[in-house]
Protein backbone atom coordinates (compact mmCIF):
# COMPACT_ATOMS: atom_id res chain seq x y z
CA UNK A 1 0.00 0.00 0.00
CA UNK A 2 1.42 3.02 -0.93
CA UNK A 3 2.18 5.60 1.63
CA UNK A 4 3.11 9.38 2.05
CA UNK A 5 6.50 10.40 2.76
CA UNK A 6 6.72 13.62 5.30
CA UNK A 7 10.06 15.75 5.99
CA UNK A 8 9.45 18.71 8.69
CA UNK A 9 12.10 21.14 9.04
CA UNK A 10 14.93 18.03 8.15
CA UNK A 11 18.75 19.53 8.53
CA UNK A 12 21.50 16.98 8.05
CA UNK A 13 25.15 18.48 8.41
CA UNK A 14 28.77 17.22 7.76
CA UNK A 15 31.33 18.78 9.61
CA UNK A 16 30.33 22.53 8.72
CA UNK A 17 28.40 21.69 5.56
CA UNK A 18 24.74 21.63 5.51
CA UNK A 19 24.20 18.86 3.30
CA UNK A 20 20.42 19.11 3.86
CA UNK A 21 19.31 22.63 5.43
CA UNK A 22 15.52 22.87 6.91
CA UNK A 23 13.86 21.03 4.50
CA UNK A 24 9.75 20.45 4.66
CA UNK A 25 8.20 18.55 1.96
CA UNK A 26 5.02 16.03 1.32
CA UNK A 27 5.23 13.65 -0.86
CA UNK A 28 1.71 12.00 -1.81
CA UNK A 29 1.05 8.52 -1.61
CA UNK A 30 1.58 6.78 -5.08
CA UNK A 31 2.94 9.87 -6.42
CA UNK A 32 6.48 9.60 -8.60
CA UNK A 33 8.33 12.82 -7.13
CA UNK A 34 12.00 14.18 -8.72
CA UNK A 35 14.66 15.70 -6.55
CA UNK A 36 17.03 17.71 -9.05
CA UNK A 37 19.79 19.81 -8.44
CA UNK A 38 23.48 20.15 -9.68
CA UNK A 39 26.62 17.71 -8.35
CA UNK A 40 27.15 18.38 -4.72
CA UNK A 41 23.75 20.42 -3.85
CA UNK A 42 22.35 17.56 -1.12
CA UNK A 43 19.98 15.54 -3.34
CA UNK A 44 22.37 12.06 -2.35
CA UNK A 45 21.70 13.01 1.05
CA UNK A 46 18.18 13.83 1.17
CA UNK A 47 18.12 10.10 -0.49
CA UNK A 48 19.98 8.68 2.29
CA UNK A 49 18.23 9.73 4.72
CA UNK A 50 14.83 8.47 3.30
CA UNK A 51 16.70 5.04 2.74
CA UNK A 52 17.65 5.33 6.33
CA UNK A 53 21.35 5.02 5.62
CA UNK A 54 21.49 8.71 7.16
CA UNK A 55 19.54 10.16 10.81
CA UNK A 56 18.84 13.43 10.75
CA UNK A 57 20.55 16.35 12.69
CA UNK A 58 17.31 17.84 13.23
CA UNK A 59 13.29 17.86 12.24
CA UNK A 60 11.05 14.64 11.65
CA UNK A 61 11.06 11.93 8.96
CA UNK A 62 7.39 10.19 8.75
CA UNK A 63 6.21 7.45 6.40
CA UNK A 64 2.42 7.97 6.66
CA UNK A 65 1.97 8.52 10.81
CA UNK A 66 5.23 6.42 11.66
CA UNK A 67 8.65 8.79 13.18
CA UNK A 68 11.28 7.22 10.93
CA UNK A 69 14.04 9.13 12.08
CA UNK A 70 15.80 6.29 13.95
CA UNK A 71 14.18 3.05 12.26
CA UNK A 72 16.92 1.21 10.41
CA UNK A 73 17.09 0.49 6.62
CA UNK A 74 15.93 -2.87 6.74
CA UNK A 75 12.76 -2.02 8.86
CA UNK A 76 11.18 0.71 6.57
CA UNK A 77 9.92 -1.80 3.67
CA UNK A 78 11.54 0.62 0.47
CA UNK A 79 13.24 -0.51 -1.95
CA UNK A 80 16.67 1.10 -3.46
CA UNK A 81 18.07 0.95 -7.04
CA UNK A 82 20.89 2.53 -6.96
CA UNK A 83 22.99 4.20 -9.60
CA UNK A 84 25.73 1.30 -9.61
CA UNK A 85 22.65 -1.42 -10.05
CA UNK A 86 24.60 -3.07 -7.08
CA UNK A 87 23.61 -6.19 -8.32
CA UNK A 88 25.67 -9.67 -7.07
CA UNK A 89 27.95 -10.60 -9.83
CA UNK A 90 28.29 -14.74 -8.39
CA UNK A 91 24.43 -14.83 -8.98
CA UNK A 92 21.73 -15.75 -11.38
CA UNK A 93 19.36 -13.20 -12.04
CA UNK A 94 16.32 -15.11 -10.06
CA UNK A 95 18.72 -15.31 -7.14
CA UNK A 96 19.13 -11.71 -7.66
CA UNK A 97 15.87 -11.04 -7.15
CA UNK A 98 15.20 -13.79 -4.81
CA UNK A 99 17.47 -12.34 -1.83
CA UNK A 100 15.25 -10.17 -0.60
CA UNK A 101 12.58 -12.50 -0.31
CA UNK A 102 14.87 -14.66 1.17
CA UNK A 103 15.58 -12.84 4.04
CA UNK A 104 11.41 -12.67 4.67
CA UNK A 105 11.87 -16.31 5.20
CA UNK A 106 8.93 -16.79 2.19
CA UNK A 107 8.04 -20.22 1.46
CA UNK A 108 10.22 -21.35 -1.61
CA UNK A 109 6.55 -21.80 -3.97
CA UNK A 110 5.38 -18.20 -2.89
CA UNK A 111 9.14 -16.80 -3.85
CA UNK A 112 9.44 -18.68 -7.21
CA UNK A 113 5.67 -17.20 -7.99
CA UNK A 114 6.80 -13.54 -7.23
CA UNK A 115 9.51 -13.73 -9.15
CA UNK A 116 8.29 -14.78 -12.04
CA UNK A 117 5.59 -11.92 -11.84
CA UNK A 118 8.19 -9.39 -11.28
CA UNK A 119 10.56 -10.43 -14.17
CA UNK A 120 7.44 -10.36 -16.28
CA UNK A 121 6.58 -7.08 -15.13
CA UNK A 122 10.15 -5.62 -16.38
CA UNK A 123 9.86 -7.84 -19.30
CA UNK A 124 12.84 -10.16 -18.83
CA UNK A 125 10.85 -13.35 -18.17
CA UNK A 126 12.94 -15.85 -19.76
CA UNK A 127 16.42 -14.37 -17.93
CA UNK A 128 15.41 -15.79 -14.69
CA UNK A 129 18.52 -18.57 -15.39
CA UNK A 130 21.06 -16.29 -16.62
CA UNK A 131 24.23 -15.28 -14.83
CA UNK A 132 23.97 -11.35 -14.04
CA UNK A 133 27.20 -10.49 -15.32
CA UNK A 134 26.55 -11.63 -18.71
CA UNK A 135 23.78 -8.64 -19.54
CA UNK A 136 23.48 -5.67 -21.08
CA UNK A 137 23.75 -2.85 -18.94
CA UNK A 138 19.90 -1.89 -19.47
CA UNK A 139 19.02 -5.83 -18.60
CA UNK A 140 20.80 -5.58 -15.71
CA UNK A 141 19.00 -1.63 -15.15
CA UNK A 142 16.00 -3.89 -15.09
CA UNK A 143 16.87 -6.54 -12.80
CA UNK A 144 17.76 -4.06 -10.06
CA UNK A 145 14.14 -2.87 -10.72
CA UNK A 146 12.99 -6.14 -10.14
CA UNK A 147 14.63 -6.73 -7.39
CA UNK A 148 13.01 -3.39 -5.42
CA UNK A 149 10.15 -4.16 -7.01
CA UNK A 150 9.69 -7.66 -5.69
CA UNK A 151 9.43 -7.13 -2.21
CA UNK A 152 6.35 -4.46 -2.77
CA UNK A 153 8.03 -2.18 -0.94
CA UNK A 154 5.99 1.08 0.60
CA UNK A 155 8.14 3.69 -0.99
CA UNK A 156 10.65 2.89 -4.22
CA UNK A 157 13.94 4.74 -3.94
CA UNK A 158 15.71 5.45 -7.18
CA UNK A 159 19.68 6.97 -7.13
CA UNK A 160 19.37 8.22 -10.93
CA UNK A 161 18.80 4.50 -12.09
CA UNK A 162 19.25 5.12 -15.95
CA UNK A 163 22.48 7.71 -16.15
CA UNK A 164 24.84 5.10 -17.26
CA UNK A 165 22.73 4.46 -20.27
CA UNK A 166 23.02 5.28 -23.96
CA UNK A 167 20.55 8.09 -25.13
CA UNK A 168 18.15 5.90 -26.53
CA UNK A 169 17.94 3.31 -24.09
CA UNK A 170 17.26 5.99 -21.37
CA UNK A 171 14.22 6.73 -23.26
CA UNK A 172 13.30 3.48 -23.83
CA UNK A 173 13.74 2.85 -19.99
CA UNK A 174 11.67 6.38 -19.01
CA UNK A 175 8.97 4.96 -20.83
CA UNK A 176 9.54 1.03 -18.45
CA UNK A 177 9.45 2.84 -15.55
CA UNK A 178 6.52 5.44 -16.22
CA UNK A 179 4.64 2.65 -17.60
CA UNK A 180 5.81 0.66 -13.95
CA UNK A 181 4.64 3.23 -11.50
CA UNK A 182 1.35 3.49 -13.28
CA UNK A 183 1.32 -0.25 -12.71
CA UNK A 184 2.36 -0.47 -9.19
CA UNK A 185 1.40 2.96 -7.59
CA UNK A 186 4.21 2.88 -5.35
CA UNK A 187 5.15 5.90 -3.99
CA UNK A 188 8.12 6.64 -5.87
CA UNK A 189 11.65 9.33 -4.99
CA UNK A 190 13.57 9.64 -8.15
CA UNK A 191 16.90 11.75 -7.78
CA UNK A 192 18.66 12.96 -10.80
CA UNK A 193 20.45 15.62 -12.41
CA UNK A 194 19.01 14.91 -15.48
CA UNK A 195 15.84 17.72 -16.33
CA UNK A 196 14.80 15.07 -18.90
CA UNK A 197 14.28 12.30 -16.81
CA UNK A 198 12.24 14.59 -14.36
CA UNK A 199 10.04 16.82 -17.29
CA UNK A 200 9.24 13.41 -18.75
CA UNK A 201 8.34 11.55 -15.66
CA UNK A 202 7.59 13.34 -12.50
CA UNK A 203 4.01 14.13 -11.27
CA UNK A 204 5.85 16.53 -9.04
CA UNK A 205 9.77 17.85 -8.82
CA UNK A 206 11.80 19.42 -6.30
CA UNK A 207 14.90 22.06 -7.20
CA UNK A 208 17.61 21.82 -4.82
CA UNK A 209 20.35 24.09 -4.22
CA UNK A 210 22.99 24.21 -1.57
CA UNK A 211 20.15 21.83 0.45
CA UNK A 212 17.30 24.35 -0.20
CA UNK A 213 14.38 23.30 -2.01
CA UNK A 214 14.26 26.04 -4.07
CA UNK A 215 11.07 25.29 -5.96
CA UNK A 216 8.77 22.35 -5.53
CA UNK A 217 5.88 21.87 -8.74
CA UNK A 218 4.71 20.31 -11.59
CA UNK A 219 7.40 19.82 -14.53
CA UNK A 220 5.01 22.68 -16.01
CA UNK A 221 4.33 24.85 -13.28
CA UNK A 222 8.49 24.70 -12.64
CA UNK A 223 9.68 24.87 -16.65
CA UNK A 224 7.11 27.89 -17.29
CA UNK A 225 7.15 29.52 -13.78
CA UNK A 226 10.53 29.31 -12.87
CA UNK A 227 11.19 30.65 -9.06
CA UNK A 228 14.48 32.58 -9.71
CA UNK A 229 17.21 32.36 -12.76
CA UNK A 230 18.87 29.41 -11.34
CA UNK A 231 15.77 27.69 -11.60
CA UNK A 232 14.94 28.85 -14.99
CA UNK A 233 18.77 27.82 -16.80
CA UNK A 234 18.57 24.19 -14.24
CA UNK A 235 15.11 23.73 -15.80
CA UNK A 236 15.81 23.52 -19.76
CA UNK A 237 17.38 26.17 -21.54
CA UNK A 238 16.39 29.79 -21.80
CA UNK A 239 18.43 33.00 -22.68
CA UNK A 240 18.61 36.00 -20.53
CA UNK A 241 18.02 39.35 -21.24
CA UNK A 242 19.12 42.41 -18.40
CA UNK A 243 16.66 45.08 -17.65
CA UNK A 244 14.74 47.67 -15.90
CA UNK A 245 11.22 47.51 -14.80
CA UNK A 246 9.55 50.76 -16.52
CA UNK A 247 6.00 49.86 -15.33
CA UNK A 248 4.05 47.06 -13.52
CA UNK A 249 -0.20 47.06 -14.27
CA UNK A 250 -2.57 43.96 -13.92
CA UNK A 251 -0.13 41.02 -14.27
CA UNK A 252 2.26 42.79 -17.37
CA UNK A 253 4.91 45.08 -17.44
CA UNK A 254 7.03 46.65 -19.58
CA UNK A 255 11.24 46.85 -19.42
CA UNK A 256 13.74 48.63 -21.04
CA UNK A 257 16.63 46.27 -22.12
CA UNK A 258 19.96 46.82 -24.48
CA UNK A 259 18.00 45.24 -27.59
CA UNK A 260 14.81 47.43 -27.14
CA UNK A 261 11.51 47.97 -25.06
CA UNK A 262 10.32 44.38 -23.98
CA UNK A 263 6.76 43.41 -23.10
CA UNK A 264 5.77 41.08 -20.81
CA UNK A 265 2.25 39.31 -19.64
CA UNK A 266 3.94 36.69 -17.51
CA UNK A 267 4.99 38.56 -14.22
CA UNK A 268 4.28 36.32 -10.90
CA UNK A 269 6.73 38.30 -8.82
CA UNK A 270 6.69 41.07 -6.82
CA UNK A 271 7.76 43.78 -9.30
CA UNK A 272 8.25 47.45 -9.13
CA UNK A 273 9.23 50.34 -11.63
CA UNK A 274 12.92 50.62 -11.23
CA UNK A 275 13.33 46.93 -10.48
CA UNK A 276 16.39 45.11 -11.98
CA UNK A 277 15.61 41.95 -13.85
CA UNK A 278 16.04 38.85 -15.92
CA UNK A 279 14.31 38.02 -18.46
CA UNK A 280 14.07 34.61 -19.55
CA UNK A 281 12.81 33.60 -22.83
CA UNK A 282 12.80 29.72 -23.72
CA UNK A 283 14.84 29.16 -27.36
CA UNK A 284 11.45 27.75 -28.64
CA UNK A 285 9.72 31.32 -27.57
CA UNK A 286 12.31 33.72 -30.47
CA UNK A 287 10.93 33.05 -33.94
CA UNK A 288 12.97 34.26 -37.10
CA UNK A 289 11.21 36.41 -39.65
CA UNK A 290 7.24 36.08 -38.20
CA UNK A 291 5.63 39.67 -37.64
CA UNK A 292 2.64 39.17 -35.13
CA UNK A 293 4.24 39.48 -31.76
CA UNK A 294 4.49 42.13 -29.03
CA UNK A 295 8.22 41.97 -29.11
CA UNK A 296 10.22 42.68 -32.07
CA UNK A 297 14.21 42.22 -32.27
CA UNK A 298 16.90 42.47 -34.63
CA UNK A 299 19.69 40.04 -34.52
CA UNK A 300 22.54 38.37 -36.47
CA UNK A 301 23.08 35.13 -37.09
CA UNK A 302 26.32 33.86 -35.54
CA UNK A 303 25.76 30.02 -35.69
CA UNK A 304 23.12 27.39 -37.73
CA UNK A 305 23.17 23.72 -36.23
CA UNK A 306 20.72 21.19 -38.22
CA UNK A 307 19.68 18.42 -36.39
CA UNK A 308 17.51 17.08 -38.54
CA UNK A 309 13.48 17.85 -37.11
CA UNK A 310 15.07 20.75 -36.10
CA UNK A 311 17.73 24.29 -36.38
CA UNK A 312 19.25 25.66 -33.43
CA UNK A 313 19.93 29.01 -34.12
CA UNK A 314 22.84 30.94 -32.32
CA UNK A 315 22.15 34.45 -32.25
CA UNK A 316 23.43 38.10 -31.34
CA UNK A 317 21.19 41.00 -30.32
CA UNK A 318 22.67 44.04 -28.90
CA UNK A 319 25.98 42.28 -27.93
CA UNK A 320 24.00 39.48 -25.84
CA UNK A 321 23.77 36.04 -27.10
CA UNK A 322 20.92 34.31 -27.87
CA UNK A 323 19.46 30.97 -28.66
CA UNK A 324 16.66 30.10 -30.87
CA UNK A 325 15.41 26.99 -32.16
CA UNK A 326 13.30 26.18 -35.19
CA UNK A 327 10.97 23.19 -36.20
CA UNK A 328 10.52 21.53 -39.36
CA UNK A 329 12.90 23.93 -40.50
CA UNK A 330 12.52 23.02 -44.33
CA UNK A 331 15.30 23.10 -47.11
CA UNK A 332 15.96 26.94 -46.49
CA UNK A 333 18.22 28.49 -43.79
CA UNK A 334 19.78 31.51 -42.69
CA UNK A 335 23.48 31.99 -42.88
CA UNK A 336 25.98 32.93 -40.35
CA UNK A 337 26.01 37.17 -41.00
CA UNK A 338 22.29 37.50 -42.09
CA UNK A 339 20.30 40.06 -39.78
CA UNK A 340 16.85 38.54 -38.80
CA UNK A 341 13.94 39.93 -37.10
CA UNK A 342 12.81 38.18 -34.41
CA UNK A 343 9.22 37.76 -33.09
CA UNK A 344 8.94 36.99 -29.05
CA UNK A 345 5.35 36.81 -27.48
CA UNK A 346 4.61 39.12 -24.08
CA UNK A 347 3.39 35.41 -22.60
CA UNK A 348 6.92 34.48 -23.48
CA UNK A 349 9.15 36.89 -21.96
CA UNK A 350 9.32 36.12 -17.79
CA UNK A 351 11.04 38.56 -15.69
CA UNK A 352 12.96 37.43 -12.83
CA UNK A 353 14.43 39.39 -10.10
CA UNK A 354 17.60 37.15 -9.38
Amino acid sequence: MAVAVELTHVTKAFDTTLAVNDVSLKIEPGECFFLLGPSGCGKTTFLRILAGFYQPDAGELRFDNAVMNTIPPHQRNTGMVFQNYALWPHMTVAENIEYGLTLRKLAKTERQQKIAEVLDMVQMAEYGNRPVNTLSGGQQQRIALARALVIEPSVLLLDEPISNLDAALRQHMRDEVKQIHSRTNITTFYVTHDQVDALSMADRMAIMQDGVLVQVGTPREVYQFPKNTFVASFIGETNFIPGRVLNVSNGSTTIETPVGVLQSETVYHDLAPGAQVQCSIRPEAIHLGELQAKNRVTAKVAAVNYLGRMEEYQLVAAGIPLKAVHYDPGTEAKRPGDTVELAISAEAVIPLLD
